[in-house]
């Protein structure tokens, strides 16, 4: 027979333990806050010159030297103040748009529409204005960041949003309500608990839709490709969801380490914490702004020892070890890492985890006072499955907060994922070999699909007359497997690819030419700056050459196949009953000859 203590036993023993430990965090949130408004400047200095000088002394003189040797480059990136000065570094121009929400909220908004060198280039204005044309791709940020994660790179090559633009896109970067570009609100302030009462269905209801709305009203462009990372994606998936008439305004939905039920947390202590109750996180931190005291870290340590301690943190937390970020790209980055957010956005996640369901947030969440109330109600979840907008999921094998397999039973059939195997999560944003294994996909998936939908209208019709049938290849191998595993899931149900780390299986990038060879069109360099959107179809001068094409290498471009395909394979110049004739590299050098009724013309158009 078990002990029963009345009052006391309605408790479990993991809830008291929960309890004192939130109580003590709030001692400790309590004590930091004040330390942060009560030291002054000197204070602070005299602590990281102390904290320097110890570092340096039992640091080894090889670290020493690299560190020294690398100053410049991560020194200047970690002290920028802004994403302006961090993009004025390698040369771009930033604009700065504010975007209202429905609910009161200001959202910042960043754009790099131009190219370096093309400054007052007016971009995407109304036709007739002059100017140039551009598709639009919108970035959004994770948790508890800001739109300087995208731009913190100590090398341009490896900076998405830098390679998009080069490549000739306008770039827009968000930012969600509460962070550094967007703690305003026409209703509440930022001091009261009211500012922070959010959670992630106010970033779907009104930040992501409400932002998208802004952007496509400036461009005057109907749709926009979407890239999502971590916390971003799950923004997206619910977005979308909700939202049916949005998933005919985006072209492509991009998740980079996409974030949907996460397993939980890698320490069992903490994750035992939050699953026992998620609510004893407003008794931690509050219900405004969580960990607000990171920042006052970040001025008190010396550069190196802040880097080790979220490097600790992560390792404690996710079991990430970071090895795929070189030390000099964390001292750049990790200073931009953080950004404010609310307590009950957490809480949400946390609610998400101990469910396993991607759901909006409990507003009555059970406890063991509450638990019999929670068979009468049920919280909504978000309707994933009912996403139109193609999805292309690009996800790290050794990422702990993505479950993959759970993950694709909540998405739509036509959604394919991608594995780079060894690939942590912050890796998708600053890893050294970034640009060889994460970029030519999702310059892959803006070819293969947000082309197709922007300029298919008129294709499609062609295609019905001439029976051509539509087939979209990412990989030559017809095998489908996922990430680190040996078993084969089926393509009916399922498209999961992986991408080993042996860089002559990946789409490779010389010098700035990103995916010029891939795509076969001009590269950066020998683009005009007025020259519109890479085309869908080739002209007979941008014919992709089939010498560097490889039977093993992932070729992701869109074939139009005759549904009676022409006997020999060679390509064919244009007709003089003026149709365009162009050729498409297959698998290992197959050619497949393509006639299309239209003109030149129509092409540009």
């Amino acid at each position: 027979m078990a002990f029963h203590i009345p009052f006391l036993s309605r408790l479990h023993i993991r809830e008291y333990f929960a309890l004192v430990l939130s109580f003590t965090l709030v001692v400790l949130e309590s004590l930091i806050s004040i330390i942060t408004i009560a030291l002054p400047t000197p204070i602070i200095n005299f602590c990281y010159r102390v904290t320097r000088r110890l570092f340096d002394f039992l640091s080894s003189p090889s670290s020493r030297r690299s560190r020294e040797r690398k100053k410049d480059v991560w020194s200047s990136i970690s002290n920028a103040s802004d994403i302006a000065e961090l993009c004025e570094l390698y040369g771009y121009e930033v604009e700065e748009h504010i975007v209202q929400t429905k609910d009161g909220y200001l959202l910042g908004l960043h754009r790099l529409a131009c190219r370096r060198g093309e400054e007052g280039v007016r971009v995407n204005e109304w036709r007739g204005k002059g100017g140039v044309e551009k598709p639009v791709v919108y970035l959004h940020h994770g948790l508890m960041m800001n739109s300087e994660v995208w731009v913190c790179v100590t090398e341009r090559e490896r900076c998405l949003p830098f390679a998009l633009v080069d490549q000739g896109y306008d770039v827009w970067l968000g930012n969600n309500r509460g962070n550094k570009y967007s703690k305003k609100c026409l209703h509440t302030a930022p001091t009261s608990a009211a500012f922070w009462n959010f959670s992630m269905d106010q970033f779907a209801f009104h930040d992501i839709p409400d932002s998208i709305e802004y952007i496509l009203a400036t461009t005057h462009q109907p749709s926009l490709s979407y890239i999502g990372f971590s916390q971003g994606t799950a923004q997206a998936f619910a977005t979308l969801s909700i939202h049916p008439n949005l998933n005919d305004k985006v072209d492509v939905f991009i998740a980079l380490a996409p974030a949907m039920s996460p397993k939980g947390l890698t320490s069992a202590i903490v994750d035992a914490f939050v699953k026992a109750s998620p609510d004893v996180l407003f008794l931690a931190f509050g219900r405004r702004a969580i960990l607000g005291s990171v920042t006052m870290w970040q001025n008190i340590f010396y550069r190196p020892i802040f880097v080790r301690l979220i490097d600790a943190s992560l390792n404690f937390l996710f079991g990430w070890t970071g090895k795929n970020m070189s030390q000099h790209q964390k001292l750049a980055a990790y200073p931009h890492l953080y950004s404010f957010t609310s307590t009950k956005s957490v809480v949400h996640w946390f609610q998400i985890i101990r469910n396993g369901v991607f759901q909006m947030y409990d507003d009555e969440a059970p406890n063991p006072i509450t638990a019999n109330r929670a068979k009468y109600y049920k919280v909504a979840k978000f309707p994933t499955k009912n996403i139109k907008t193609p999805i292309v999921l690009v996800y790290g094998g050794s990422d702990s907060l993505v479950d993959i397999d759970v993950m694709l039973k909540e998405l739509p059939r036509h959604t394919i994922a991608k594995c780079v195997k060894q690939y942590e999560h912050l890796d998708f944003l600053w890893a050294a070999t970034v640009q060889k294994l994460v970029f030519p996909y999702v310059f892959e998936a803006l070819e293969t699909f947000a082309h197709d939908r922007r300029y298919g209208g008129k294709e499609t019709r062609m295609r019905r007359e001439m029976g051509l049938r539509k087939e979209t290849r990412f990989r030559s191998s017809s095998r489908y497997e996922s990430c680190g595993s040996d078993r084969d899931v089926s393509p009916k149900s399922l498209a999961v690819e992986d991408a080993n780390h042996d860089l002559s299986s990946t789409p490779t990038l010389i010098g700035n030419e990103w995916g010029a060879q891939r795509y076969g069109r001009p590269s950066v360099n020998d683009r005009q700056p007025d020259e519109r959107r890479p085309r869908q179809l080739w002209s007979s001068d941008e014919i992709p050459s089939t010498s560097n094409s490889s039977a093993d290498g992932p070729i992701t471009v869109e074939h139009y196949l005759p549904s009676t395909p022409s006997s020999d394979g060679t390509p064919s110049s244009n007709g003089s009953d003026g149709t365009l004739s162009y050729v498409g590299s297959l698998h290992g050098g197959d050619i497949k000859t393509v006639k299309s009724r239209l003109s030149e013309k129509d092409i540009v158009d």
